[in-house]
């Protein structure tokens, strides 16, 4: 099994959204925004080769078909795209076989759907299996107020209408998905979010999503506003950072601009936090 990240670029989101109740004195030390108070932040996705030749993608980031209106409001940027990275890695959206979307919302989902020659919307990745989970697609499909900006249907809906969707079958426990590949669902963020574990021989890799969507996150105040159950949130924080330190788990980190994933330590007032961090994942794997 082979593993990598794949950068899609960057965007921008309200720095105090994204670090909840946290002062934005102590926030911006970490993540200087800027004069609109917006933060930039990355869409890394993984990509996952298996020894049975699946070339596996988790997450798409934003795409690129959203209008003039959406790209000012989140100023999507950055030389690499979804397309471009899997091209340096000497992949064809033909050759993927599987794209795991954790959830729905748009920069996690956006790339899934491209507009075709004539207009429509087709899936980006032509001979791939997307994979969803049924809770957490009726969810999307009948989204709350809170939610609703985030839930943009014209990311996902034509994944069903050309057959191309399917149903990871997992609930509450850590189940197995494909061999090396196990699904955790969260709650915190969104209703029914798949967190990737992947192990091989000698590491475990955990693809953080928006549990903890950068290194700054691990810290336990630090709960984004866009969680639909906060209190759930930290649960869920605590319970991948417990396992994190007593077994030297991988955390990779979605949205961080710089640091790509990190292992944790107890530090002396028993907190967990970063210990090695790495900006990319080959080097953490290495």
């Amino acid at each position: 099994m082979k593993i990598n990240s794949i950068d899609t670029g960057f965007f921008k989101l309200d720095g105090g959204a994204m670090f909840g109740i946290v002062p934005k004195r102590l926030w911006q030390r970490l993540q200087p925004p800027d004069a609109n108070n917006l933060c930039t932040w990355a869409m890394r996705c993984l990509l996952i080769q298996t020894d049975g030749h699946r070339n596996i993608l988790i997450d798409t980031g934003i795409g690129d078909k959203q209008d003039d209106t959406f790209r000012r409001h989140f100023e999507p940027h950055g030389a690499q795209s979804l397309h471009t990275s899997l091209a340096a890695k000497g992949l064809r959206p033909e050759d993927i076989t599987d794209v795991l979307l954790t959830h729905l919302h748009f920069d996690h989902v956006g790339g899934a759907v491209r507009y075709d020659t004539q207009g429509r919307l087709v899936p980006t990745f032509p001979n791939a299996t997307y994979w969803s989970h049924e809770t957490h697609w009726r969810w999307a499909m009948a989204p709350n107020a809170r939610e609703q900006a985030s839930f943009l249907t014209e990311n996902f809906v034509p994944l069903q209408e050309a057959g191309v969707l399917r149903f990871v079958a997992t609930e509450n426990s850590i189940t197995k998905w494909l061999s090396g590949i196990y699904i955790q669902l969260m709650y915190g963020h969104t209703e029914a979010m798949m967190l990737p574990i992947i192990k091989t021989a000698n590491k475990t890799v955990v693809y953080c999503a928006d549990v903890i969507p950068s290194v700054h996150h691990i810290a336990m105040p630090y709960v984004m506003s866009y969680d639909v159950r906060p209190l759930l949130t930290l649960e869920e924080k605590a319970s991948i950072l417990q396992a994190a330190l007593a077994e030297q788990h991988i955390l990779v980190f979605e949205h961080d601009p710089q640091v790509a994933c990190a292992t944790v330590r107890q530090d002396e007032r028993g907190r967990i936090v970063a210990d090695h961090i790495f900006h990319t994942l080959e080097e953490a794997l290495s």
